[in-house]
């Protein structure tokens, strides 16, 4: 069961230190970032940085799993960029992939978005190799067998209370990920066997996810409140995005 997993966690995690096995395993991580950059600019034909920081999201694509709010974030990532280049100092390629249902319309219009915003991101010579955004379409476990070696974030930030992750998680974890995350699912036994100080623990826990349904979610409230959000929203609504089709 996962405590005896966690007790093998720990025993591990006295080679944490280990220089020449640190460097090893970089390495291998590099050649997974290559292998995946190969298949991206031949299936796509987008040129990206293995040595930036691969962000990846892949899960069905559904509303509570949340790929709206990490696009959300790739464009205010992306505005923050146009603004001020020296402000991000990091490199970052986004990588989404995933299913949706042939009759979800919501879920298919996030994925005409996520290519909408690609598509302007990847082209603006302003943002240059500091933040792309890919799609890969057709997902399948031959697919995720070269996206999650290469992965340096692991997104499970679905709505806590609708099983944030079942064990996608582990197996981005297992290949050297770090988690971001909801409290919640697989992700709490995650956490809890390898420590919480070791997982990004990501947005309100479930208690308050159910709070906050009970007394009435204003969404208009959370935009009013915050210019980088309404800045976001904005841009997405005017069409910035998808000329011709606010």
């Amino acid at each position: 069961d996962w405590r005896r997993d966690a007790a093998g966690l720990s025993a591990l995690a006295g080679h944490a230190g280990n220089k020449t096995l640190g460097a090893a395993f970089l390495e291998v991580k590099r050649q997974n970032k290559v292998r995946l950059a190969a298949l991206v600019r031949r299936e796509l034909g987008v040129v990206i940085d293995p040595a930036s920081l691969f962000d990846v999201h892949i899960k069905r694509i559904h509303e509570y799993k949340r790929q709206l709010l990490n696009l959300l974030h790739v464009v205010a990532r992306y505005q923050a960029i146009v603004a001020d280049p020296a402000a991000v100092d990091i490199p970052r390629t986004v990588v989404f992939a995933g299913k949706a249902a042939s009759s979800y319309h919501t879920a298919k219009l996030i994925v005409q978005l996520m290519h909408d915003v690609a598509r302007v991101v990847n082209s603006d010579t302003r943002v240059g190799d500091k933040l792309k955004v890919i799609f890969l379409p057709n997902y399948s476990v031959s697919l995720a067998e070269v996206i999650l070696p290469a992965a340096n974030l692991s997104e499970q930030i679905s709505t806590a209370g609708t099983e944030a992750s079942g064990t996608g998680n582990m197996k981005f974890a297992l290949n050297g990920a770090i988690t971001i995350g909801t409290w919640d699912g697989a992700n709490i036994e995650m956490a809890q066997a390898m420590g919480e100080d070791n997982m990004f623990v990501f947005g309100l826990r479930a208690d308050a996810v159910a709070r906050i349904k009970a007394l009435g979610y204003d969404s208009r409230l959370h935009v009013e409140e915050n210019g980088p959000l309404r800045a976001v929203l904005d841009a997405i609504g005017s069409g910035e995005f998808s000329p011709g089709e606010p």
